[in-house]
């Protein structure tokens, strides 16, 4: 039987190609995308279907190991959908051949081309919509990272109407207004979509609906009582999105003021939100059922955390915390417990605000604009500072531990602040200090003073003017340089930390209201160099 089967087989197979040469087009083509990094590049899919002996699937283009082994999932998606999985040989194209492709999103894009290929499915509306989706065994879709990065990437292409995504991935794909976000839940309901028999509305953008719902906290700094000190340091840093250290012993509220910090900041703008919701989606880490990131990110990796988790890295490339903490803050508790080569690489973050990913084929490039908050005990045992406890610390331990964060680092942090332990008639008082709402009014009306100050450059905030804009903005009278001049003197500020003192004192005067940087908010600005004035 077999050998009068294999003659049989081909002559139907010789058969099938005479008839699709003369009437059918084997060929089908599709757009897509694939992820690098957090950006979508364009990938065009082409299937080739054409007669065999034998059954077999090529992939070809640079697919990295996910999509390999997307030509099983694909088999039995289509075959278990109510398809044929055409007794063929089939080569799967991924264009362009010299970018690598990532992830499982390619599933339904190739799994239509086959379809369309082999005359299943009538092409003449695929070449109008891009394509993403990760597909079940069963032919159900997935969610799929960097869908909304995909959506606006569609929205640049004029040959495109809309933009199939798996149904899961719909709301924050239709966060981008400009395209047709199609909704998919099946490779049956898209067949069905590009053969005219079903008609899918795009889904709504609901952006104004989603900053409603998600854009509250679920903490105040009214809950933080005897720290009214600690919450005006907070405030200017907020106001000007400077870096700010807190030293002091343990169970004095370091972390719990740190935690709260995003409830000052200003609420984040659709652009800030866009941005930060593509580094979430890109990895996965958006939540369910919150298609858009409304509220600032507030990151607080363990010490023990590597430099390529701190700072982004692998292979492909992917954000480390600091990007997943853009438009937000980043906090390192216990600050000499980190690596120090670790921290080290956060320099070059903190004066560009992006991190650049080296690899020898490519680069990527991720944004890192957050604010770092740190926090460290003044000594190993931790009650160096504390009048209810006695440290137990010798001087060469302490200054070993003090060490272990280097000067460059510390340069780079604007403001140094003492977290004193709090007092139990402050704990027991029933009236709270001061609250979100109130610190985020001085914040707000300082950010408009540096928006209108700003409006010709790329600098938005005090804490990111570059030399020239300090000195063009944050000129002193006779006493302010005095005062300036005195401290540069007595605590040996590096020119670096000259130029932080400008900064913050250009960032008191805004919240007051000031044009001017006046003698007072000078000497403010040099009190928050604590570190620097406990070395003298």
């Amino acid at each position: 039987m077999r050998q009068n089967a294999e003659p049989l087989r081909q002559r139907v197979a010789t058969e099938r190609y005479r008839f699709g040469k003369e009437t059918l087009d084997m060929l089908a083509k599709l757009k897509t995308y694939t992820l690098v990094g957090i950006e979508a590049l364009p990938v065009e899919v082409e299937v080739d279907v054409s007669p065999a002996q034998m059954p077999s699937t090529v992939l070809v283009g640079l697919p990295d190991q996910a999509v390999r082994e997307s030509t099983h999932r694909v088999a039995r998606a289509i075959i278990n959908s109510g398809f044929i999985r055409p007794f063929d040989r089939i080569v799967i194209n991924l264009a362009p051949a010299e970018q690598p492709k990532q992830a499982a999103s390619l599933d339904l894009p190739i799994s239509l081309g086959i379809l369309g290929a082999s005359q299943q499915l009538d092409q003449e509306s695929l070449s109008e919509f891009a394509v993403v989706g990760e597909l079940s065994l069963q032919g159900d879709t997935r969610p799929a990272k960097g869908a909304l990065s995909m959506a606006i990437r569609a929205a640049q292409d004029p040959s495109l109407r809309g933009i199939l995504v798996p149904a899961a991935s719909a709301a924050e794909a239709a966060v981008v207004e400009d395209i047709n976000v199609i909704p998919i839940a099946s490779l049956t309901q898209a067949v069905a979509f590009f053969s005219g028999q079903i008609d899918i509305p795009p889904a709504p953008s609901n952006l104004s609906q989603w900053f409603t719902r998600f854009s509250g906290y679920d903490f105040d700094y009214a809950d933080v009582h005897g720290q009214e000190a600690a919450k005006r340091a907070l405030t200017i840093a907020a106001a000007g999105m400077h870096n700010l250290l807190m030293l002091g012993p343990p169970g004095t509220g370091k972390t719990m003021l740190a935690s709260r910090v995003p409830t000052i900041m200003p609420v984040l703008s659709p652009a800030e939100s866009i941005e930060t919701t593509r580094i979430y989606s890109a990895i996965g880490r958006l939540t369910p059922g919150q298609p858009l990131m409304a509220t600032r990110p507030f990151r607080a990796p363990h010490h023990t955390i590597s430099e390529a988790g701190l700072v982004g890295g692998g292979n492909p490339p992917a954000p480390g915390e600091i990007s997943i903490a853009h438009n937000g803050v980043l906090f390192l508790d216990e600050l000499p417990e980190f690596n120090r080569r670790t921290l080290e690489v956060l320099r070059q973050p903190l004066e560009d605000g992006t991190v650049t990913i080296s690899r020898a084929l490519r680069s990527t490039t991720f944004p890192a604009e957050f604010m770092l908050v740190t926090a460290m005990n003044p000594c190993p045992c931790g009650y160096r500072s504390d009048p209810r406890r006695s440290c137990s610390c010798n001087t060469l331990q302490i200054e070993r531990y003090m060490g272990r964060i280097s000067g460059p680092l510390l340069d780079r942090i604007d403001l140094h602040i003492e977290v004193a332990a709090v007092p139990y008639q402050d704990l027991a008082q029933s009236r709270a200090g001061l609250d979100s709402d109130q610190m985020r009014i001085e914040v707000e009306n300082a950010r408009t003073r540096q928006g209108e100050r700003f409006t010709d450059s790329r600098t938005r905030c005090n804490g990111h003017m570059s030399s020239r804009e300090i000195r063009s903005f944050c000129r002193l009278d006779d006493a302010g340089r005095k005062r300036l001049k005195n401290a540069v003197n007595e605590l040996g500020l590096s020119a670096r930390a000259h130029d932080k003192v400008l900064r913050v004192a250009r960032t008191i005067a805004d919240i007051e209201g000031k044009d001017d940087i006046l003698a007072e908010h000078v000497d403010e600005a040099v009190n928050y160099r604590l570190l620097d004035r406990q070395k003298r």
